[in-house]
């Protein structure tokens, strides 16, 4: 196991939380180290919601080691007597792996009903976050989903909604509308807010949809496979994808409304999916073809991150938004293939594939794209390269789960996107047309000169030449002058370039001269 201090999938503990914390009537019971319930911490700052996690830990000591006992029957006993919940999910930790403990023996000792214990012993060591929490909600179904009559008027089973997910109640209710307008009833959304008996009714939707490929997509495969219940498996990001994804879940429900004797659903007036009902569903199209975005036809941008979302950015912001797509990664190894599959031909080399965010990070400080689209750990690399960055997936920060109504699946969501891309790429224009046309009589505090160890004001440069960056080529005063009016948030990206092209150019220094030279060279 690889300790360090960003990780882009969180342990298998987290992975787990993320599907109990999500529903009703389910209660984890973590058999670790104390500590080990952080999970409560995070939820609890990061989702927006009044619930406390449902979450106890069963306290492994050294002394209790030493004498040959275990918490885990009284905890449990405990956990039934305070919160009486309908299941209580038991996950081992590293340190019970390693004591290789029988959870399954433990649990029997405390006396509670077997129905109502379920031990999910995921190995902690090579199972992450993702693949915990998917391998979880999978054996739940598994566990509940039972054979009933389909429903009488068309319904669906949304599936991979859970806790601590990007953008999840917006996600919801974009995909909710668009239902609505179909006349679509909504049978079971899983594992959010679902309960057991929510599992149960799953088989007697006509349809499920499960749009995220990291959780949810194996158990609508075991109810198609089971319970024949046919799944969509499309993500509708972007108005293209959604304007697919309508179309083929309308489909799927006409085909099994046909052996019900239902009557075909139709697609509607597509002003009818708009939030005014009167214009268009996105204003992406047009947004697309105006001035201020035919500008960005030239940009250069680069996506990291899950492997669902790497593959929908990608192909909006190549085939909805014209820009330039230099490079895309992820960090699940074990999706790479269906990720490369699916960008192909969308990529000007090979997909990264990494769980390091130094080498993300390296990627993008060579390359200086005009946007990256990532986690919260590219946000924090572009941070200090002065390069736009908006987050698209998890890793999140606390500014990605918000109150308000900001999806990115459905004709909503394209324009939140498209709305962010812009925003993003034009960060900090105010400041540079301050620093231009000055600042209107507005007073700035000055930097103050950096003092020597004797207190005295550090010796400037030498005249004629300004003191280089470090790790970079030395500079004339005039050509650092004529820098300092390209805009502040680019200004690092053609210091970058101009110093590679005075370096292949056998030049020891960058002076207007070079500087114009580079400019011309580059296009600019």
């Amino acid at each position: 196991m690889r300790l360090a201090f960003w990780l882009y999938e969180g342990t298998a503990l987290h992975g787990i939380s993320r599907v109990t914390n999500s529903m009703k009537g389910v209660h984890t019971v973590y058999h670790a180290p104390q500590g080990d319930d952080y999970i409560t911490a995070t939820y609890t700052m990061l989702e927006r919601t009044p619930e406390f996690p449902a979450l106890s830990i069963s306290v492994v000591r050294g002394r209790d080691l030493a004498q040959g006992v275990s918490r885990l029957p009284a905890t449990l006993q405990q956990v039934e007597e305070h919160y009486h919940p309908e299941l209580s999910v038991i996950a081992p930790s590293c340190s019970t792996a390693l004591l290789q403990e029988d959870l399954r023996q433990l649990a029997a000792q405390s006396g509670i009903s077997q129905e109502k214990l379920m031990v999910y012993a995921v190995n902690p060591f090579r199972v992450t976050e993702n693949e915990a929490a998917d391998g979880l909600f999978t054996e739940l179904v598994r566990r509940y989903a039972s054979q009933g009559a389909k429903s009488s008027v068309p319904s669906v089973n949304l599936l991979g909604f859970t806790s601590l997910g990007f953008h999840l109640k917006a996600n919801l209710t974009s995909i909710r509308r668009m239902l609505m307008t179909l006349g679509v009833k909504v049978n079971v959304v899983a594992p959010w807010g679902a309960g057991i008996d929510d599992l149960k009714r799953l088989p007697e939707a006509w349809l499920t949809i499960a749009p995220f490929r990291e959780i949810g997509q194996t158990a609508a495969g075991y109810l198609e496979q089971e319970f024949g219940v046919p799944a969509e498996y499309g993500t509708p990001l972007g108005v293209e994808p959604t304007l697919r994804w309508l179309r083929s879940v309308i489909e799927k429900l006409n085909a099994v409304g046909a052996g019900m004797g239902a009557a075909p659903i139709a697609m509607p007036e597509l002003r009818d999916f708009s939030l005014d009902g009167q214009s268009a569903p996105s204003g992406v199209p047009w947004f697309a073809r105006t001035a201020d975005m035919e500008s960005f036809s030239g940009k250069k941008a680069f996506v990291f991150g899950d492997a669902t979302t790497t593959v929908a950015m990608v192909k909006f912001l190549r085939d909805e938004l014209g820009m330039q797509v230099i490079g895309a990664g992820t960090y699940l190894a074990r999706h790479a293939d269906w990720v490369r599959t699916e960008l192909e031909g969308y990529l000007p080399g090979e997909l990264m594939v990494t769980e390091r965010f130094q080498e993300v990070a390296k990627f993008i400080e060579d390359a200086m794209p005009d946007l990256v689209c990532g986690t919260q750990m590219e946000r924090h690399s572009c941070r200090k390269l002065d390069v736009p960055c908006m987050v698209v997936c998890p890793p999140t920060h606390i500014e990605n789960h918000l109150l308000g109504y900001y999806p990115f699946l459905g004709f909503d969501g394209a324009d939140v996107i498209a709305d962010r891309v812009y925003i993003s790429c034009k960060l900090g224009l105010e400041k540079h047309l301050i620093d231009f046309f000055g600042d209107a009589g507005l007073e700035y505090e000055e930097m103050e000169p950096s003092l020597g160890e004797n207190g005295a004001a550090a010796p400037a440069a030498a005249a004629g030449a300004a003191v280089p960056e470090e790790g970079g080529m030395q500079w004339t005063d005039d050509a650092e002058t004529m820098l300092k009016k390209v805009p502040f948030f680019v200004r690092k990206k053609v210091r970058k370039n101009t110093e590679n092209f005075a370096l292949e150019n056998g030049e020891t220094e960058v002076s207007v001269e070079v500087f114009r030279r580079a400019k011309e060279s580059l296009g600019g």
